[in-house]
């Protein structure tokens, strides 16, 4: 192994935390290399979950609004203008506790790449409900960011499907916007805190709709309306909605770096100091490590601070 063959950084995964780490590193003249995800993958697809949304209104900078795919592909070139190399695999194994970092990729020779620090930027993929129509109509009246996407339901008529806390302060905070929202649960009871049960049980916009499951989601180029299943009553009928948010949760894209890095009980990357890990010289950001904000602008920050921690990581321990 000589010294040309390793790295000062490899970034895994491209979605706003690691193409905005990677324009700050190969600004830094780090020369980065990004492992961006394959196109037919979903949840490690090139750019992350905003390939998979339509418009962004809430990314500084674009008051007119911008399409997500557009915004990673300006991200993306970005990136490309400072010098950094994007390989379009996954990547599939990592050794990240030695002093040299290894990450194997997807492709038909299980190539290896190695460098001398990596930042992790895998990202979180929403829980599905894996029926007809959903990812065909998500961005097209189906979300899965109340944050994101709920100024576009002014005064409609939508719903929320979960049962824990997230599901009930979407559900909350759509009310601001949407005339009615009903609250689909498939059991007869929340599994949120008492308070933010109260918070929605008692508000005057908000319906819930117990031991009820959807089913199917109906709509050609746009939602109107789901299929919908009573449990107890062994009944299926329809619902007319404009969107429906689902709310079942998230799970961190960090199956590879299992037994190697420190999680939450959620699979979540533990960071401290930064972006730092438990392990010298790995980096994480954005919502591989991130459960509470989950927004693009926040993903992006903590991808510039990401490379910063691992530029200055690499200057004091390289040099």
């Amino acid at each position: 192994m000589s010294e040309d063959d390793i790295n000062e950084v490899i970034i895994i995964g491209s979605g706003p935390s690691g193409l905005t780490a990677a324009i700050y590193c190969a600004r830094a003249n780090l020369k980065p290399i990004i492992i961006e995800g394959e196109p037919s993958s979903t949840s490690d697809q090139p750019g992350g979950q905003l390939m998979l949304t339509t418009e962004v209104e809430n990314f500084p900078g674009f008051p007119e609004g911008i399409l997500g795919p557009e915004l990673m592909t300006r991200m993306r070139d970005q990136a490309l203008k400072f010098g950094a190399k994007f390989i379009t695999n996954k990547a599939v194994k990592v050794d990240l506790k030695d002093k040299i970092k290894r990450v194997w990729i997807s492709d038909d020779t299980n190539t290896e790449y190695l460098a001398h620090s990596v930042i992790i930027s895998t990202g979180a993929k929403s829980l599905m409900l894996n029926i007809d129509n959903e990812a065909t109509l998500l961005g097209y009246g189906v979300s899965t960011c109340a944050t994101c996407d709920g100024f576009f339901f002014r005064n409609k008529t939508i719903a929320v499907v979960g049962g824990g806390d997230s599901a009930l302060e979407e559900a909350i905070f759509l009310t601001k916007f949407a005339d009615k929202v009903h609250i689909i649960h498939r059991r007869d009871s929340f599994r949120a805190s008492k308070i933010m049960q109260q918070r929605a049980m008692s508000h005057e916009k908000i319906d819930i709709i117990w031991n009820t499951e959807v089913k199917k989601i109906n709509g050609n180029s746009k939602l109107e309306s789901i299929t919908l299943f009573n449990n107890v009553l062994n009944k299926e009928y329809e619902l007319d909605l404009d969107g429906l948010f689902i709310a079942i949760g998230h799970s961190p894209n960090t199956e590879i770096f299992k037994d190697q890095i420190l999680m939450d009980e959620n699979g979540y990357i533990q960071t401290n100091n930064g972006t730092k890990t438990n392990l010298d010289g790995v980096f994480a950001c954005g919502d591989v490590q991130d459960h509470i904000y989950k927004q693009a602008i926040t993903a992006a920050g903590s991808g510039c601070a990401a490379a910063i921690d691992a530029e200055r990581w690499l200057n004091n321990n390289l040099n």
